[in-house]
């Protein structure tokens, strides 16, 4: 091979450029959600007004729309859909960024318009927050696996 060829695997195509661009903005939005969650939280109790808390919420949801939104896709799972039948992890993933993104939008409503949610609901927005991104996370973190595994 002469130095100016080199192979297919060596080279990283424009189509992984984009991929990594749209998941790394996917990851943005994550961010922001978790940052709007966490001042929601912070500004209701005290005992979630940490760096450390804001710092978590945000890592988190940034992980979860990274690789919890674009699950990776195999030829019969594909083929299942097709037949009208719901792939169980494009239904986590689905279900928890529709939480995730649900629970950020009452969080931004609520700063914006300076609405005080009273701490237990501000608490179990948080929590809700948080069960969206764990399936997020949990969808991801099986639709690699799978595709592994085959």
């Amino acid at each position: 091979m002469s130095p100016k060829q080199t192979a297919p695997n060596d080279e990283i195509s424009l189509n992984q450029i984009v991929r990594v661009l749209g998941r790394a903005g996917l990851a943005m939005a994550g961010a922001m959600g978790g940052t709007f969650v966490a001042a929601q939280l912070a500004r209701a109790s005290e005992a979630f007004n940490s760096e450390g808390i804001i710092a978590l919420t945000i890592l988190l949801g940034t992980v979860a729309f990274y690789f919890g939104i674009d699950v990776p896709r195999q030829g019969q799972f594909q083929a299942s859909a097709d037949r009208g039948t719901i792939d169980k992890v494009d239904l986590l993933s689905a279900t928890g960024t529709f939480l995730a993104a649900l629970c950020a939008l009452i969080s931004v409503y609520a700063l914006v318009f300076d609405e005080d949610l009273r701490s237990g609901w501000a608490v179990t927005l948080g929590f809700s927050w948080g069960l969206g991104i764990a399936m997020q996370i949990g969808a991801g973190f099986v639709g690699r696996a799978r595709r592994i595994a085959l």
